[in-house]
């Protein structure tokens, strides 16, 4: 099959819910892919921050044979040790002492989100109200959509859940305002993806948890896509230097494979009793040992301390180009999620930099968002800026 238009490309029998751009990609190496026509692109999308250490990285290629020999799917009935070794080493990098394993970003907030109002249950109290921010993004399932701060996911879904409210990112007095006597968490992102590529401050995250401390309530960081190393930092909340009450995690955790995970401290993990949550393949042999051999790798390879020079490196060169092309505004963001703020649509662009061989996405209509894999290389950033230039030149 060769690139065709995006309507001669879906199938009749898939459900047009996704936008998708007019390449058909078949082949995936380190930062770079192919397409079926052979043309080469270096991908700083990585599967929207999933790709953790790029395409076919040798240590991910072995863990899924190896266990794919052994055992794919053990259902939660029985203990499972590679489970049991996951938990473990995330209990130990993350500062957190339990784990629940899920699918996928979505059921790990939705797992958070009932672990918080199981929590107050289980005292007697009533609490059950959770506070998000505005662009935030926590997924598609019907109560984690309800709380994303985004009204364009909501629409044509009602009724919607009961119990959730929005207040601006970076406002502690918005934030302290809307907390009462019904409140049982606040959910954050760190540094909002999809909403934006906007960062919450330290400050201001040190605040929160000092409000959560003086009121009884949960903080719960979704760090589903800047975890994992994506920061510089194993978990974003690191450089703030506080600790959530319960965090979620999935796409680069998994490196390629679906899996999500609700770490939480002890009080109140034990409120997740058996028969409480559950899932059928959360957890299974195949995709810890991938998310094990991501942490072998991330460690072994000294990936945070690539992360920070080539997010140097990276924001330097964008903010080049933002002093010389009118279009574009700001450099955002943190480690390797960065984005630029544009002076219109994002669209054309993102266009130019697909023609031109790299592979870039939106965060919002005006935001241009960068994700290369954590392993990428000092000249494979250069090469991004160089074809972002490019592309920018052509739409001068």
């Amino acid at each position: 099959m060769k690139n065709e238009s995006p309507q001669n490309l879906n199938s009749p029998h898939l459900m047009q819910n996704y936008a998708r751009f007019p390449i058909t990609l078949v082949k995936g190496q380190g930062a770079n892919v192919w397409d079926d026509t052979g043309k080469r692109y270096l991908d700083f999308v990585a599967g929207i921050a999933v790709n953790t250490l790029g395409h076919a990285h040798p240590a991910i290629v072995e863990a899924i044979s190896t266990q794919a020999a052994t055992m794919m799917h053990c259902s939660n009935l029985y203990h499972i040790p590679k489970q049991i070794e996951l938990a473990n080493r995330l209990a130990t990098v993350s500062g957190l002492d339990r784990a629940f394993f899920c699918n996928s970003g979505a059921e790990a907030n939705e797992a958070a989100i009932k672990l918080a109002r199981k929590f107050f249950y289980d005292q007697g109290s009533s609490r059950r109200t959770v506070i998000s921010a505005l662009q935030s993004f926590h997924g598609r399932t019907l109560q984690t959509l309800t709380a994303t701060g985004q009204e364009k996911v909501k629409t044509g879904f009602d009724p919607l859940p009961l119990g959730f409210k929005h207040v601006p990112l970076n406002d502690i007095e918005a934030l302290k305002a809307a907390v009462d006597d019904t409140t049982a968490a606040i959910i954050l992102e760190p540094l909002q993806g999809e909403g934006g590529v906007n960062l919450a401050d330290a400050g201001y995250l040190q605040a929160v948890r000092h409000l959560c401390d003086e009121t009884g309530t949960l903080l719960i960081l979704d760090e589903i896509q800047t975890g994992m190393g994506r920061s510089g930092y194993m978990f974003a909340y690191e450089d703030a230097g506080i600790h959530p009450d319960i965090l979620t995690l999935a796409k680069g955790l998994g490196g390629g494979m679906p899996i999500g995970a609700m770490l939480a401290v002890e009080h109140v993990a034990a409120s997740l009793t058996a028969g409480s949550h559950g899932t059928t393949f959360g957890g299974n042999p195949l995709s810890c040992a991938v998310a094990i051999s991501i942490l072998d790798v991330i460690e072994q390879e000294h990936i945070l301390e690539n992360v920070k020079a080539r997010s140097a490196q990276f924001s330097t060169g964008l903010q080049k180009l933002v002093n010389k092309y009118d279009l574009l505004l700001d450099v955002r963001g943190h480690g390797l999620l960065l984005g630029m703020l544009c002076d219109g649509e994002v669209a054309p662009l993102i266009q130019a930099c697909r023609e031109n061989g790299l592979l870039v996405l939106g965060a919002g209509p005006h935001v241009l968002r960068l994700l290369p894999p954590l392993n990428v290389t000092a000249e494979e950033i250069d090469e991004a800026l160089a074809l972002l230039k490019q592309s920018l030149e052509g739409l001068k």
